[in-house]
């Protein structure tokens, strides 16, 4: 019986940085505290409904990936062990223990590094109306979910709210500057292959992913935000691949499916989700992280005698 979705968290006692679509993001001390919630959104609106469990996927996960790939980049993880944090926060330990993370602070880079991999999403739009990718020409007569002859690097603007929009290496390189652009689609482009190869291990594919990078206080280039989720990238089943359309996904393919089939017109009011819904949903994400990590998901101590009571 899982526990209930966490919808918002509210931390009186620290300072409430940003609300995105899933995260809570608060300051503490020198530091950030990242809480991945319980949210889900779908055709850019938050819905009615929470994943339970999705935000511990995401951020078990994300600290998965930012453990291995160190070697790579540095990146923002100080520690997920909530009795760790700085004491104004461990007084919140039973809503934060496993669903989130210390973190050091940086200023955010304002693009988005995307790696592409198969020829999916936006990236397809694009292809069928210009025969291009952020700029980048392919072979002609590819079809959706094709594998692409080499992974590109596809950056896009971040947006709060809203869909990214993809752009072309030089508009990214007016941003940031070209020699730092170099070096985030060299670091891109290496982080993905090394999620590729182990993903590959386990049976999955990893069509696409984005990644986040910001600017310590010194100029130290981070990896920032989460990691290598379902919410961030692409995971296909490997047994499963079949190009020529859409692929089945470890994300929000039932949302999604369920939002369609009720013909909403993707405006407010947002749609609550049936329970067999958020279940589907639910268990996709669990696969996801099981079948990456080889691991069981940890749920906080606290939630594991809610889940007890509400048996009892």
């Amino acid at each position: 019986m899982p526990s209930q979705p966490l919808l918002e968290t509210n931390l009186e006692a620290l300072s409430l940085v940003r609300r995105g679509k899933v995260r809570d993001v608060y300051a503490v001390d020198d530091a950030i505290v990242l809480v991945a919630t319980d949210r889900i959104s779908a055709f850019d609106y938050v819905l009615g409904s929470g994943i339970p469990d999705k935000g511990r996927v995401l951020n078990q996960l994300s600290a998965f990936w930012f453990e291995r790939t160190r070697h790579i980049v540095p990146n923002h993880l100080i520690s997920t062990d909530a009795s760790t944090y700085p004491g104004a926060a461990r007084q919140y330990a039973s809503v934060l223990e496993g669903r989130s993370m210390l973190g050091r602070k940086t200023t955010p880079l304002p693009v988005e590094c995307v790696a592409r991999g198969y020829l999916s999403g936006s990236g397809w739009k694009d292809y069928r109306a210009t025969g291009e990718v952020c700029g980048i020409a392919l072979p002609t007569g590819l079809r959706e979910s094709d594998r692409l002859p080499e992974p590109i690097f596809t950056p896009a603007t971040k947006a709060d709210s809203g869909h990214d929009e993809n752009i072309s290496e030089e508009a990214a390189a007016a941003v940031v500057g070209a020699d730092l652009l170099a070096r985030l689609k060299r670091l891109t482009l290496e982080l993905y292959a090394h999620g590729v190869a182990h993903a590959e291990s386990k049976g999955i594919i990893l069509a696409d992913t984005k990644f986040e990078f910001g600017l310590t206080a010194t100029g130290e280039l981070l990896l920032i935000d989460e990691m290598m989720t379902p919410d961030s990238s692409r995971y296909w089943p490997k047994d499963q691949y079949a190009p020529g359309g859409p692929q089945p996904s470890f994300d929000k393919q039932y949302v999604r499916d369920y939002l369609e089939s009720i013909k909403w017109n993707k405006q407010p009011p947002v749609p609550t989700l049936p329970p067999d819904v958020v279940e589907g949903t639910r268990s996709k994400y669990l696969d996801a992280y099981r079948r990456l990590t080889g691991r069981e998901l940890e749920v906080s101590s606290f939630a594991k005698a809610t889940e007890d009571k509400g048996r009892a």
